[in-house]
C-alpha cells in the first residue's frame, strides 16, 4: 500500500472539519482498478459490442426485404413482445435501425445494469467487507476516493462499449446520428447504474446485499417499462420512471431526439450527490442499515459446507427462478399462433423455417429452439454457481472451514452439489412454465410429459459444462473464470444458429448440447446421452482427484 500513499496527510487544526467531498489519491486508485479488472471489463465490452455486431449482421441478412421486415413488426405489435422488448416506434415501417433500438436496447440495458452495479459494488462495499478498505484508507486517500475511482473504471468500460457499439452500427450501414444517440445512451445508462452501485452499497454491510438490492433496482425499472409501454401505444407515463423507457424514447432511427437522456444525467448526479452524502454519516465498513443479531450457535441445519452452501446460493437461485420463470412463461403463450407467424416470416425469407426444422413441424420446432435457449442460461447459472466455490477460496474464507473436520472432498462435493441442484430446479422451471404459458392461451398439445422430457434429455450436457467448469477450477483455477464461459457461448451460436450457419458436423460436436435430442422434433435414443454422460462423469472425477492434489489458497 506504500506505492499508493508515500506519506501521511498534515493533521487538521482542532475544531477543523474535514472536506464534504474527499477524492484524495482517486487517480492512484483509479489506475489500480482498471489493472486489476482488465480482464472483466474487457471480456464484458468485448461481449457487448459483438452482440451489437451479431444483431445488425443477422437482421440485415435475414430481413433483406420491406415486406420481410413488415413480417417481423407484426409479432412485435403483440403485449407480449412490447413488455420483453420495447414502445414499438417505427413499426410502421420497420427498418434494421428500428429493430435494433426497439428490441436489443432494453436487454443491453440489463447487461449494463449488472455490469455496473456489481462492478461497482465489487471496488467499493466488496473491499470494505474484506479489511483491504483499512489499509488504503490508513494512507493519503480520501473518505470518497474508492467510491470515485470505481464509479469512473466502470465509466470508462462504459464509453468504450458505447463507442465501439456506435462504430459497428455506422458500419453496418445505419445512420450516424442515430446510432452515435444510442452509443451515448449506452454510457449514460451506465452511469446511472454505476451511481445506484454508490449508493446500494452504503447501505448493507456486506456486499452480496448491495449487489441484490442493485438487481431489485434494476428489476423495478425494467417492470416500470415493461407495463408503462403495455398501458399505452409509444409507452404511458409509468414508461417514464424508468431509465431504460428514456433510452428507448430517443426514438433513434424513426424519428430522433436528444433530450430524454438528459434525464440520465440529472438520474446519475443526484444518485452521486446522495451517494457521497450518505457515505459521509457512517463508519467504514459498516452500513446504514445495521445487521440483525444472529444467533449465539447455529441450527443444526447449518452445521454441515451443504447447508452452508445452500445458505450461501439460494437467493440468487430464487432470483433466477423468478426470472426465467416469467420469461419462459410469457414465451409459451407464442405458440398459440407460432405456426402463422412463421409461415407468414418464411413466405418472404425461407431460411426462418431452417431454425424451427422445417414447414411440417412448426410448433415442435419452435419448442426446441425455445427449450435449447432455457438449457443454456440454466448452464450459465450453473457455471457461476460452481465458480462460488473459487469465490470462497480467494476471499480466505476456504480455509478456516478446512480447518474444522471437513475434507477437502466433502467440502467441494457441497458446492458443486448446491450448484447442480440449482441449475436441476431452473431446468424444470424451463419446461414447467414453458408449458403453463402454452396452457393459458389454450395450447394443450403436446401434455407437460413432452416439455419435461425436452429439457431433461439436455441434462448430461449440462453435468458436462459445470464437471468441466468443476475441473478447472480444480486443476488451472485462472482458466476457470474463461474457459467455461467461451464453450457456453460456443454452444449458444452452433446449437441455435448452427442450422443457418451451415456448421460441420466435426465443429457441432464439440457444443455438448449437440448430443441432446431436440424433442418433440426428434426421438430420444439412449447411446448419445450415455456417452455424453460418461464424459461428465469423468470431468466429475478429475475435478475431486485434482482438488485433492494441489495447494490452498491458489487463485
Amino acid at each position: 500500500m506504500s506505492a499508493l500513499a508515500p506519506a501521511r496527510p498534515a493533521p487538521r487544526r482542532a475544531g477543523t472539519r474535514a472536506p464534504a467531498l474527499d477524492l484524495t489519491g482517486t487517480g492512484h486508485l483509479l489506475r489500480f482498478a482498471l489493472r486489476r479488472d482488465r480482464v472483466r471489463l474487457a471480456v464484458w465490452t468485448g461481449s457487448l459490442v459483438a452482440l451489437h455486431a451479431y444483431f445488425v449482421t443477422a437482421l440485415s441478412a435475414l430481413y433483406t426485404t420491406p415486406a420481410e421486415r413488415q413480417s417481423r413488426a407484426a409479432l412485435m405489435e403483440s403485449p407480449v413482445s412490447t413488455m420483453m422488448a420495447g414502445p414499438g416506434y417505427g413499426l410502421e415501417d420497420y427498418t434494421v435501425g428500428a429493430m435494433l433500438a426497439n428490441e436489443l436496447v432494453g436487454w443491453v440495458a440489463i447487461a449494463l445494469a449488472l455490469l455496473n452495479v456489481t462492478q461497482v459494488v465489487r471496488g467499493t462495499r466488496g473491499e470494505e467487507e474484506s479489511g483491504r478498505a483499512d489499509l488504503v484508507r490508513a494512507g493519503v486517500v480520501g473518505r470518497h476516493a474508492q467510491a470515485a475511482a470505481a464509479f469512473c473504471a466502470v465509466l470508462l468500460a462504459d464509453v468504450a462499449i458505447g463507442l465501439l457499439s456506435a462504430l459497428v452500427m455506422v458500419a453496418g450501414g445505419l445512420a450516424v446520428p442515430d446510432s452515435l444517440a444510442l452509443g451515448v445512451a449506452t454510457v449514460l445508462l451506465g452511469a446511472v447504474f454505476a451511481a445506484v452501485g454508490v449508493v446500494v452499497a452504503q447501505v448493507t454491510q456486506h456486499a452480496r446485499g448491495a449487489v441484490g438490492l442493485g438487481v431489485a433496482v434494476l428489476a423495478a425499472a425494467f417492470l416500470a417499462r415493461a407495463f408503462g409501454d403495455v398501458q399505452r401505444t409509444h409507452g404511458s407515463w409509468l414508461s417514464w420512471t424508468s431509465p431504460i423507457g428514456w433510452a428507448q424514447q430517443t426514438r433513434a432511427f424513426v424519428d430522433l431526439r436528444w433530450w430524454p437522456l438528459l434525464l440520465h444525467v440529472a438520474l446519475a448526479v443526484a444518485l452521486l450527490v446522495l451517494g457521497a452524502w450518505l457515505a459521509g454519516r457512517r463508519d467504514v465498513g459498516a452500513g446504514l442499515l445495521a445487521p440483525r443479531p444472529g444467533r449465539a450457535a447455529a441450527v443444526p441445519s447449518l452445521r454441515s459446507p451443504a447447508a452452508l452452501a445452500w445458505r450461501q446460493q439460494r437467493t440468487a437461485l430464487v432470483w433466477w427462478s423468478a426470472g426465467l420463470g416469467l420469461v419462459w412463461l410469457a414465451t409459451g403463450t407464442y405458440l398459440e399462433g407460432v405456426e402463422d407467424m412463421v409461415r407468414e416470416l418464411s413466405a418472404t425469407n425461407p431460411q426462418v423455417l431452417e431454425l424451427f426444422g422445417g414447414r411440417d413441424e412448426l410448433v415442435a420446432g419452435f419448442l426446441a429452439v425455445m427449450v435449447r435457449f432455457g438449457v443454456l442460461l440454466a448452464a450459465g447459472y450453473g457455471i457461476a454457481a460452481v465458480l462460488r466455490a473459487r469465490g470462497e477460496e480467494s476471499s480466505g474464507r476456504l480455509e478456516p472451514v478446512l480447518a474444522l473436520p471437513v475434507s477437502r472432498t466433502r467440502w467441494l462435493a457441497a458446492q458443486v452439489g448446491v450448484a447442480a441442484l440449482g441449475t436441476g430446479v431452473l431446468v424444470l422451471v424451463t419446461g414447467l412454465t414453458l408449458w403453463l404459458g402454452a396452457v393459458l392461451v389454450g395450447v394443450t398439445d403436446p401434455g407437460p410429459g413432452t416439455y419435461l422430457v425436452a429439457v431433461l434429455a439436455h441434462v448430461p450436457a449440462l453435468a458436462v459444462h459445470l464437471g468441466l467448469t468443476a475441473a478447472l477450477y480444480a486443476w488451472v483455477p485462472r482458466a476457470a473464470a474463461a474457459v467455461p464461459w467461451a464453450l457456453l457461448a460456443f454452444a449458444a451460436v452452433v446449437g441455435v444458429f448452427g442450422p443457418l450457419l451451415d456448421v460441420p458436423a466435426a465443429v457441432a460436436a464439440l457444443d455438448p448440447f449437440d448430443a441432446a435430442p431436440r424433442v418433440p422434433l426428434e426421438d430420444v435414443t439412449a447411446a448419445p446421452l450415455l456417452a455424453t454422460a460418461a464424459v461428465a462423469a469423468a470431468l466429475w472425477a478429475l475435478a475431486f482427484a485434482g482438488f485433492r492434489r494441489r495447494d490452498l489458497p491458489a487463485v
